[in-house]
């Protein structure tokens, strides 16, 4: 039979063992259990493209685009094209009545032939006349004339050749009537000045042409073969901008659909400081945004592109082709212009290290030295659980 002393000892070593044991438990589960510890985020020295680019809207236009109008009054009889065909330079497009122009070719041609028939009794009347004169001037030499005859005989003479000029001035100008009539007879036929296409149709046929001081449109003609892109540049990049500069654009309609070209040209001055209007204006008020054009030609052999189409347009400023390259991210101190500090990894361990950097496009900047392809460079570092990631 145990006393109580020994059982409360018992019961005190009892619990000293299960205090031990929960101890040495908690030591296990702590030196075994994964912890949260700071993970460098690093990214791996790649080769590829670097493009620094400036941004410009743009519309499309065809190269050449022609409004075929009229000439001479009268009614549109006939239309020989529809919206969309194609049709070659000289090729016959629309008639218009040629009844008040036929008129007039008639009566210029009649003007003409009086103007002529005119001629002739001058020419005839003045042959008279100098025989006269003739006669009056021996019979003043033999001292046998009138003196009043002779003067007179002169006065016919001489006023009759001036009569002579003014039946050949009359003639010009019935001749010239003459060519201006035919001229207005042919152009009743609407022939096409260039090869292209339709856009479009302006004026249907039975419509009544009035050619006044402005030319009334029948139909406009374009060459779609070449198209041209108009940007507006804004003065905040125009000094990046030159002409010869590569570029690509997409149109809004086709966004994955890349087309390349190079600037053609660029306006010296923007269209608001052209405007007569406004010359006298601008040195009172500054507009809000200031934009200047930019004009460069693209090959439409599909016909994909379309008139008045909205483009995006990149004018790339510095490129670097198939270059070494990290993210911008890295870059660490600047000790010059194009020498950066990074942090690179070595086995576990970051090791600082300069390296001199070229074209920068704002996500990758080009490694000139100091790095080469699958080295892995630190970016900004942040706690994560697991393993480090590119």
């Amino acid at each position: 039979m145990k006393t109580p002393s020994q059982i409360k000892m018992r019961m005190l070593l009892l619990m000293g063992l299960l205090v031990a044991a929960a101890l040495v438990g908690a030591a296990i589960w702590y030196f075994s259990a994964p912890k949260q510890t700071q993970v460098l985020n690093t990214a791996v020295v790649t080769q590829g493209d670097i493009e620094k680019t400036v941004l410009a809207t743009g519309v499309l236009k065809p190269a050449l685009q022609v409004s075929v109008g009229a000439q001479v009054n009268g009614q549109l009889t006939k239309l020989y094209v529809k919206q969309g065909d194609r049709v070659t330079r000289g090729q016959l497009l629309a008639e218009i009545d040629p009844t008040l122009q036929q008129n007039e070719l008639r009566k210029s041609e009649a003007a003409l032939q009086s103007a002529q028939a005119q001629k002739q009794v001058t020419q005839a009347t003045l042959r008279q006349y100098q025989q006269e004169l003739n006669r009056q001037l021996r019979l003043d030499r033999d001292r046998s004339g009138v003196k009043s005859d002779l003067e007179k005989a002169q006065a016919l003479y001489q006023t009759q050749v001036a009569q002579l000029k003014v039946n050949e001035a009359q003639i010009v100008q019935a001749e010239m009537a003459l060519e201006t009539a035919k001229a207005n007879l042919g152009f009743t036929r609407i022939v096409a000045p260039i090869d292209g296409e339709v856009l479009g149709i302006v004026t249907k046929e039975g419509q009544t042409i009035v050619s006044s001081q402005t030319v009334p449109t029948i139909l406009v003609l374009a060459n779609l073969d070449t198209m041209t892109v108009h940007t507006r540049i804004s003065e905040t990049d125009i000094l990046k901008v030159r002409v010869g500069q590569p570029l690509w654009f997409y149109v809004v309609a086709d966004p994955k659909q890349r087309y390349d070209s190079v600037m053609g040209s660029i306006q010296e001055a923007p269209n608001d400081a052209l405007q007569e209007n406004n010359l006298s204006t601008s040195t009172n008020q500054q507009p809000s945004a200031v934009y200047y054009n930019g004009v460069f030609a693209i090959a439409n052999p599909e016909r994909l592109l379309r008139t008045s189409m909205t483009a995006q347009v990149f004018i790339i400023t510095e490129q670097a082709k198939n270059a070494l390259r990290i993210p911008v991210a890295a870059l660490g101190a600047q000790q010059d212009k194009d020498r950066y500090q990074v942090q690179v990894m070595e086995g576990d361990q970051p090791v600082s290290r300069w390296i001199r950097v070229g074209a920068n496009d704002s996500q990758f900047v080009e490694v000139k030295e100091g790095l080469k392809v699958g080295e892995r460079v630190v970016l900004p570092q942040h706690s994560v659980g697991g393993t480090g990631h590119g």
